[in-house]
């Protein structure tokens, strides 16, 4: 999937997370105005600035249309265009929420988001789970420790230590936070430590 003269593959990789799959969100586009019919638009993906997949979108009554190029590796290009029918439910407050329909054989789950494999479809159908997921208790712990790290301004990793009390942050919050972290570190590291108990065991 790209715009003319693209030589990237329909997906950034072969893992089966929905972090490494190209996403579209039907909340974001709606959001964004784009739903209205007889309205045309683009879109693309981008890593580090650089450009690595694009399609065209056609806005129609109660669907959209999808129109792009994909290809697997040296294969030749092959051009894709096909509906994805839109649904809306009713809004507790007001107004409507706008889904889109898998467009997959067979499955027409009601969901926010498409992931482009060969064609735009929901996570159930590419069979895809979340980084978090698949993270043992060590890899959740030292995540969680460093979303407080960010919180305090500190640099991402516990081995790098603790860092300064960010300014203008109370004293007990700024103790509260740090005993949290510490907590999710020791945590952590312990079972690294089981881990690699396990390992050594087996060899």
């Amino acid at each position: 999937m790209g715009g003319t003269g693209s030589g990237n593959r329909w997906r950034w990789s072969a893992s089966d997370t929905v972090e490494s799959y190209r996403r579209i969100d039907v909340r974001r586009w709606a959001r964004e105005g784009l739903l209205e019919p007889g309205h045309r638009f683009g879109w693309q993906w981008s890593v580090n600035g650089e450009k690595t997949g694009s399609i065209s979108v056609q806005v129609e009554p109660r669907q959209v249309i999808l129109d792009y190029r994909v290809r697997e590796g040296d294969e030749d290009w092959e051009k894709l265009r096909y509906p994805v029918m839109l649904t809306t439910t009713d809004c507790h407050l007001g107004g409507e929420r706008q889904w889109f329909r898998c467009p997959a054989s067979g499955c027409s789950r009601r969901v926010a988001c498409l992931y482009g494999g060969r064609i735009f479809a929901c996570r159930h159908c590419h069979r895809l789970t979340y980084t978090s997921q698949r993270e043992d208790p060590s890899d959740r712990a030292g995540r969680r420790a460093d979303r407080i790290r960010s919180k305090l301004g500190w640099e991402a990793g516990f081995l790098n230590g603790h860092g300064p009390k960010p300014k203008g942050m109370h004293w007990r919050t700024f103790d509260a936070l740090c005993e949290e972290h510490d907590d999710w570190c020791e945590i952590s590291t312990a079972w690294m430590m089981h881990r690699l108990l396990v390992l050594t065991d087996k060899l």
